[in-house]
């Protein structure tokens, strides 16, 4: 790998970061210890302190325990939106010992069966507007449910505008198998002693990729303490600093930037569960937030809002994120108006959030940036593996200690992901991209089948599978369109069963779709044809419809 870009490393930070070697959950305990009255989390002007959060977590961790049987190394689903209970609930698995499954709650229970399935998890960490995607999978692989409100902690009064699923009052479940939140953390159990290290599973997000079901990315204690330690590290935040929470945090991006790495560092985190750019600007103002990690769909948005200079935004000092890349007239607005510089980095899944971020003082526009604390990422050739020059595109490749272990109960398909270059092990990130003559990263295109719609990663061998069911279908093929404010959106190309044609219209595919899949992967535009093309071999050849979808824009 080129050293050309310590040239450009960030002022008085060492190329080295020695990580501890402690669970995530001791975290917890020296921020809880250091700071026991200060506020962990802001919602909608409730504060939680981090001795109150120290205190929920082992009541949550004991119950887990003692009363869902769950013990050291199991795998426990996280499925609800941004709140205290996600964090709670993350850190109330690891305190038991257990691995968090982090699950979008965007899916629907097809789609949650499979993480069931798959992770063999037996308990389920839920809210009640997510609850009827759960019920009809206990007694189906779930054996327990916890089951919060949001309303829980709305405990003092607040003008923010509050989502309707927020402010909805506390429910009664009639099923033996379900505990409310406050149930559970009312009996006030206490866990048992801390047994896993920095070697044990911590979490495992699922991600898809070129086949139909997701994997789990097993990431450990370790690997999850690297990138979410780098992070405050290349940042140099302070404990004082505010910070805002509204990507997600089932999603490594938000579960590291805005919760993982605050947590470490003793921050407050004023948290939102859904985007909303009105309420954005009204806490930042509020509780004088000075950085903020988001995607640049969300960053527009904001922008656009034609109050935008009735806020007081100057407390904000750093805005970063990725998933895509920022517009420049974005970036130039966002200068204009706070100035600041949006900071872009590069990360993925079965990396636990970044690999390379740009050098705060010396970022470049809509790059990767450079390989952080001790990666070593190059760009080779897809098939000899041979390093590329400055310039020339090929598969950016990556080495580092944050880089997970494999994929969960899928040896076939861990092989798969890694090479090995000069006696280390590489994961193989499917991305093609290419580097310049300083040594920074720039991503140019996809060799995985992927579609970037607002941020949210979209596979279409698994939207194809999903297609199938649906009885009217003879064949489907998942592309990506333009779309002007996701950037990209699905689109399914689709043959309909002879009996179909004429009375199922393209409308009726979509509704379909919209009420079995996660409202960011469903179809949002479908195109009926007499047939597909196909190879020889009979494969769909899927980059013909995607190469003509791309000559209308």
């Amino acid at each position: 790998m080129s050293d050309k870009h310590f040239a450009f490393w960030p002022k008085f930070m060492p190329r080295h970061m020695t990580i501890p070697a402690t669970s995530l959950c001791y975290n917890l305990e020296v921020s809880a210890a250091r700071y026991p009255d200060k506020p962990y989390l802001v919602f909608y002007d409730t504060a939680i302190t981090f001795a109150e959060m120290k205190d929920e977590v082992e009541r949550l961790a004991g119950f887990l325990e003692r009363e869902c049987g769950v013990k050291k190394g199991d795998r426990v689903l996280l499925y609800t939106q941004n709140s205290p209970q996600f964090v709670i609930g993350y850190y109330g698995i690891l305190r038991a010992n257990a691995v968090v499954v982090p699950v979008n709650p965007m899916n629907l229970a097809n789609e949650l069966r499979h993480y069931v399935s798959d992770s063999g998890a037996t308990t389920i960490i839920t809210t009640q507007e997510l609850y009827p995607q759960v019920k009809p999978l206990l007694g189906e692989g779930l054996d327990r449910a916890v089951v919060g409100a949001y309303s829980d902690y709305l405990k003092k009064a607040t003008d923010l505008r509050v989502p309707e699923f927020i402010s909805q009052p506390r429910q009664d479940i009639g099923d033996a198998r379900v505990t409310r939140w406050v149930d559970a953390l009312a009996r006030d159990l206490r866990p048992g002693p801390v047994s896993v290290g920095p070697d044990d599973l911590c979490v495992m997000p699922y991600t898809s990729g070129t086949t139909g079901h997701p994997k789990g990315c097993m990431h450990t204690h370790r690997s999850v303490m690297h990138t979410l330690v780098a992070g405050e590290y290349w940042f140099s935040v302070k404990p004082d600093d505010v910070r805002l929470a509204v990507l997600p945090f089932f999603h490594v991006t938000g579960m590291q930037g805005s919760m993982n790495g605050p947590l470490f560092n003793g921050n407050t985190v004023v948290l939102l569960p859904r985007w909303d750019r009105e309420a954005a600007a009204q806490l930042i103002q509020r509780y004088r937030v000075t950085s903020w990690t988001a995607i640049p769909t969300m960053v527009i948005d904001f922008l656009m809002n034609p109050k935008i200079g009735e806020y007081d935004l100057s407390s904000i000092k750093r805005m970063s994120g990725g998933g895509a890349a920022m517009p420049e007239a974005v970036a130039q607005k966002l200068m204009d108006l706070c100035g600041i510089t949006y900071v872009e980095g590069y990360g993925l899944s079965e990396t636990i959030a970044p690999t390379h971020i740009n050098p705060p003082e010396r970022p470049k526009k809509q790059c990767l940036g450079i390989p952080i604390f001790d990666t070593e990422a190059r760009v080779v050739d897809p098939v000899t593996f041979k390093e590329l020059p400055p310039g020339e595109v090929g598969e950016i490749v990556v080495s580092g200690p944050q880089v997970f272990l494999g994929y969960w109960n899928n040896p076939q398909a861990s092989a798969d992901a890694f090479i090995e270059l000069d006696g280390k092990r590489f994961f193989r990130t499917g991305d093609l991209g290419r580097t310049d003559e300083d040594g920074y990263f720039f991503i140019v295109d996809r060799l995985k089948r992927m579609i970037n719609a607002s941020g949210f990663k979209v596979w279409p061998a698994e939207v194809e599978a999903m297609m199938y069911q649906n009885p009217h279908v003879q064949e489907a093929c998942v592309i990506a369109a333009r779309d002007p404010r996701r950037g990209e959106t699905v689109k399914a190309v689709v043959v309909l069963k002879p009996d179909a044609r004429g009375s199922v219209s393209e409308q009726d595919i979509i509704d379909w779709a919209a009420r079995n899949m996660a409202a960011y992967k469903y179809p949002r535009i479908v195109e009926f044809a007499e047939t597909l093309p196909k190879s020889a071999t009979g494969k769909v050849m899927w980059r013909t419809l995607q190469e003509r979808e791309q000559a209308k824009a």
